[in-house]
């Protein structure tokens, strides 16, 4: 059996007093492709953020909402993924004069979201789906082992969406997300972990849930 990338015992969280997360007790192994299900207001993005912060040397996030800088280039977005691997007179001299290598490095990375052009624009002028496959492309480029997305492809087309998430797999061993699409979470995840009320409820790989198993813990707006 694979060892833990990540393991939660009794993890709980709060907010403005209201407890948000209840006594979590998670393991994610390595290898394993976990997608995170559940209402609205269930908890994924706060556990989403304890699974980052219990690991941070070894996780690259996509975050729910895509964290771009608008007023810089879609380039310097994903450079942004490796910056603090970077000397501050490197990051300093690519943000005027980026060097070859970056650009080619980058726009390689683009090139499996299916955003080749836009290498040079400006992060803003994308649109909603296009800044959501930016962000994407930054937390493939960081290049850490394991992946973890809060809705990384919430803004895209299924066939798209699927096309993303695929692209994740192909290249990191670790993934965790939370996904809001049914169909895209059994076809790409091999484990479900749905979340109610701040705990989990359900566990089970894939293979041994359809549709009609998670109606009961879902809707289309979480």
């Amino acid at each position: 059996m694979a060892e833990p990338a990540i393991r939660l015992a009794g993890a709980s969280a709060s907010y403005g007093g209201r407890v948000v997360l209840h006594g979590v007790d998670l393991t994610i192994r390595r290898g394993e492709r976990v997608a995170l299900m559940g209402r609205s207001g269930a908890g994924k993005s706060t556990l989403i953020g304890l699974i980052q912060a219990h690991a941070p040397g070894e996780v690259a996030l996509v975050p729910q909402a895509a964290a771009l800088v608008r007023t810089l280039s879609v380039f310097h977005n994903v450079y942004m993924g490796r910056l603090d691997r970077r000397s501050i007179l490197h990051n300093l001299r690519t943000l005027a004069l980026p060097a070859r290598a970056d650009l080619d490095a980058v726009a390689a990375v683009l090139a499996r979201v299916g955003l080749s052009e836009h290498l040079r624009s400006k992060a803003g002028a994308l649109s909603g789906g296009q800044q959501q496959r930016v962000s994407v492309a930054r937390a493939l480029y960081n290049g850490r082992p394991i992946l973890v997305g809060d809705e990384p492809v919430s803004a895209l087309d299924r066939q798209q969406g699927g096309a993303v998430l695929a692209e994740m797999a192909r290249t990191h061993e670790t993934l965790v997300l939370a996904l809001h699409d049914v169909a895209l979470a059994l076809e790409h995840a091999g484990r479900i972990v749905v979340l109610n009320a701040g705990r989990i409820v359900l566990d089970a790989p894939a293979r041994d849930l359809d549709g009609a198993a998670l109606a009961p813990f879902y809707e289309t707006a979480a």
